[in-house]
């Protein structure tokens, strides 16, 4: 793993007690200014942020796949639905379909993706910061500071922000 994730890594966790506890400020916020806070917040960070030279989220989670990523991906293989479920996917606890292994059997040495125009949903929408209702996903985004740099730095910024 490169210097960049193993620190990255470090402070995640170090900070996650603390950013924990934000949560509750966070939810008092209206839904649609909550909204505006992290999309604003989103598009600040990823013009700094090129996904290329992390890709961690590849390296290390799984997105959810619906049918509909199934049966695109299967058609990209020239395989059945069934054929790639089977190559690649097994149910997780909750019973969606998540990858069998990491990093994502897509993910190329120089952290492209082999099937980037045919991707996931949750690949597209990911890291979720700058969708609407993000106080229904406010814990998912929390367990993503692990994840994304940028999910990490948006939430020290609010931390910053909203500790007045």
């Amino acid at each position: 793993m490169s210097e960049f994730l193993e620190d990255f890594k470090q402070l995640s966790k170090s900070l996650i007690a603390q950013h924990k506890k934000m949560l509750p400020k966070l939810k008092r916020i209206k839904s649609k200014d909550l909204d505006q806070h992290f999309s604003q917040a989103h598009e600040e960070k990823f013009k700094k942020m090129d996904c290329l030279t992390c890709a961690n989220c590849c390296k290390t989670t799984s997105p959810i796949f619906i049918q509909t990523d199934i049966d695109r991906l299967a058609k990209v293989f020239r395989m059945k639905p069934s054929e790639f479920t089977e190559e690649y996917l097994f149910r997780d606890g909750e019973g969606d379909f998540v990858l069998k292994s990491s990093p994502c059997p897509f993910l190329n040495e120089d952290n492209t993706c082999l099937v980037y125009d045919e991707r996931p949903k949750a690949c597209r929408e990911y890291p979720h910061t700058n969708r609407k209702n993000m106080h229904g996903i406010l814990n998912l985004t929390l367990q993503n500071t692990l994840v994304c740099p940028v999910v990490l730095e948006i939430f020290q910024d609010f931390d910053k922000d909203f500790r007045k």
